[in-house]
């Protein structure tokens, strides 16, 4: 099978951390508790969920400013190797995307910093004035990521089998599209864990994005790129 893309999910995987969902909460002090569980198990839509989280944030602080989101994501640290990982992907011809039901905030600001070749993820809407409200916009469903892969897959002439996607959770294995390749990575929650188990998928543990390469090119090692 010759790989010519790569999607890759981003929190937990080309960022070192579990969430951008998260991060406000721990700004806002909230917990997305139950909720989050009752998402994972597919009880609630990803606009519920949203909803859900906002409402939170704003039960804290009902005026919420874009920047002030922004701000949140000050100090996140990319992924070891991951930069390493895109720039011998492209170098290789290889393209790179980013399928995230993540915020648009941080995963915009990564494709950025990683000069990926395309991207798509959750966000918020805003009122005239960039404040925040009620409702996300919800561009990918956590659980059905596969429209996005088939979409990218249309729109630059690939075959599934010449598709490869990276995710940390459970969830991320519905960017595998019918034909395609999958790998768990960094996987912290046991559902996402046993996921892969049972999907018979590869699941890189250590935190390190370059450990990927042998196993999106099967037997190859990280070419060495100026690398540590």
């Amino acid at each position: 099978m010759s790989i010519k893309a790569v999607c890759f999910d981003c929190d937990g995987v080309l960022v070192d951390t579990i969430s951008s969902w998260r991060i406000i909460h721990e700004h806002f002090g909230t917990n997305s508790g139950e909720m989050l569980d009752r998402f994972l198990r597919g009880e609630v839509s990803d606009a519920e969920f949203m909803a859900d989280d906002i409402g939170l944030w704003k039960s804290v602080q009902p005026e919420i400013h874009r920047d002030e989101l922004m701000r949140c994501y000050q100090g996140v640290k990319l992924m070891t190797g991951a930069r390493e990982l895109i720039d011998a992907l492209q170098a290789r011809g290889v393209i790179v995307a980013i399928v995230s039901a993540g915020v648009d905030l941080l995963i915009g600001s990564i494709a950025k910093m990683l000069n990926v070749d395309d991207w798509v993820s959750n966000g918020f809407q805003y009122d005239e004035n960039g404040y925040l409200l009620d409702d996300g916009e919800v561009r990918v469903p956590a659980h059905h990521k596969d429209a996005m892969v088939e979409k990218f897959a249309r729109i630059n002439n690939l075959k599934p089998s010449e598709i490869v996607s990276i995710g940390d959770n459970h969830t991320d294995m519905s960017m595998r599209i019918p034909g395609s390749g999958f790998i768990g990575f960094n996987g912290q929650k046991q559902i996402a864990i046993d996921g892969f188990a049972e999907a018979g998928v590869p699941h890189v543990q250590e935190k390190d994005c370059r450990l990927l390469w042998p196993h999106i090119f099967e037997g190859e090692s990280f070419p060495a790129i100026g690398g540590e």
